[in-house]
């Protein structure tokens, strides 16, 4: 399973990116717009969580821009548009960017919400990025593993959520909080070193 460390960039983080290069990918975000690095597996994400977080408005203007400077760089995957738990706007947003993102000739994620399920899911989407609320997403995460061959689980953060992510099947996973303080890191290590025997944590 590659991990994502979202937008993590510093010192630690080019230490694990070079010492487990095929364990680790880069989350772009259009709200943090970095240029992708060579060689190192990078999806992006919209925005949208961000926006939804901060009780902003989400405005569509930085993902197009990211896109035209970077599709050609092939990413991963690109999550389309959507918005946290709420599945009829989810859909609603699918059917108003998926023919435009499409156009830049990069695959699709759909970010799945809350009451999802995955006959909601366009044929389209080529990859299904578990977003949601919290209990749901965990809840709910075998039924998604079982039914698509690319699964990306969001924000996880501990080496016990890794495991889960790990043995449901995942494709990918993303988290902000690696690098925040030296536990976590080395949590990660623990996990892309393969050195960890924490059958309680499953």
């Amino acid at each position: 399973m590659i991990v994502m460390p979202s937008n993590n960039t510093g010192f630690d983080a080019g230490y694990l990116f070079g010492k487990y290069p095929n364990r680790l990918g880069h989350l772009h975000s259009v709200d943090r717009p970095f240029e992708p690095k060579n060689g190192i597996p990078w999806a992006l994400d919209n925005g949208v969580f961000g926006a939804w977080s901060g009780n902003k408005k989400w405005c569509e203007e930085p993902l197009y821009r990211y896109l035209d400077s970077y599709a050609a760089w092939r990413p991963l995957w690109v999550v389309v548009p959507d918005w946290v738990g709420d599945r009829d706007e989810t859909l609603r947003r699918w059917d108003q960017h998926a023919s435009a993102l499409q156009a830049f000739g990069v695959p699709l994620a759909m970010a799945v919400q809350d009451g999802m399920t995955p006959d909601d899911v366009p044929k389209e989407a080529e990859v299904v990025f578990i977003g949601g609320s919290t209990s749901w997403k965990w809840r709910n995460l075998n039924m998604w593993t079982s039914s698509f061959k690319r699964v990306h689980v969001g924000r996880v953060n501990s080496l016990r959520l890794l495991l889960m992510a790990e043995k449901t099947g995942s494709e990918s996973c993303d988290g902000t909080g690696w690098f925040r303080e030296p536990k976590r890191t080395k949590e990660l290590e623990s996990y892309l070193s393969k050195n960890h025997h924490h059958p309680e944590l499953l």
